[in-house]
């Protein structure tokens, strides 16, 4: 017999949390445990280590800064998303935080122990919606990189440093590009520092202004 896969779910709405245990335990998982806030998912994950977390994104202290939190200290397992949100904003915070997989409440139920295992093996379970609209954002930040790089040749950015960059395109400040990527502020400014440095700038308005091709 093939060893049970422990999840952890978490959720506000305690029949939803219900329903899914029922069809996950009928599957052959072994849910170890339930949540209805983000700091008692996180609490959760690091006392139980499970394969997979199970988060909503609106419960109480947001499931993405708990998928930020639980990936950050437990890189191994695998975090998916549950939600009513199509806003596509939600899954490209989603996946910044570390999620592997995306679904939306209303999928056929008897569906998710399939994508769940999927997960494990490498697949990331996405609604097709929002496959076109992640798509279309990783074809605009790749024709914005090609702008920038026929600018200023020679230069090589890490990914850190491109999401950064991007972010301070979209107008966040320090602050809201900690949050959004869970990190400390004081990271965000070593790494613009890093960032004005290679594109040879004097401020984050005129690197903001390459990337646009201005």
């Amino acid at each position: 017999m093939s060893e049970r896969i422990r999840i952890v779910i978490a959720d506000d709405h305690a029949p939803t949390r219900a329903g899914i245990r029922t069809v996950l335990e009928e599957d052959g998982f072994e849910v170890c445990g339930e949540a209805a806030s983000a700091d008692a998912a996180v609490e959760l994950a690091l006392e139980e280590r499970p394969a997979v977390c199970l988060l909503d994104i609106n419960m109480p202290g947001g499931g993405i800064a708990a998928a930020g939190a639980i990936s950050e200290c437990l890189p191994e397992t695998a975090i998916v998303m549950l939600t009513v949100s199509r806003d596509d904003a939600d899954l490209f915070d989603a996946l910044r935080a570390g999620a592997a997989g995306y679904l939306l409440k209303d999928i056929e139920r008897r569906q998710l122990p399939a994508d769940l295992r999927g997960v494990l093996a490498g697949e990331a379970p996405l609604p097709r919606a929002l496959v076109t609209k992640l798509i279309e954002e990783f074809r605009e930040r790749g024709r914005r990189r090609k702008v920038l790089l026929a600018e200023r040749p020679g230069v090589q950015l890490r990914q850190r440093e491109w999401e950064i960059l991007e972010l301070l395109a979209e107008g966040l400040s320090t602050a809201e590009i900690a949050s959004r990527l869970f990190i400390a502020e004081v990271t965000v400014r070593t790494h613009v520092s890093s960032i004005l440095k290679k594109l040879r700038v004097p401020t984050r308005e005129a690197a903001v202004e390459l990337l646009r091709g201005r």
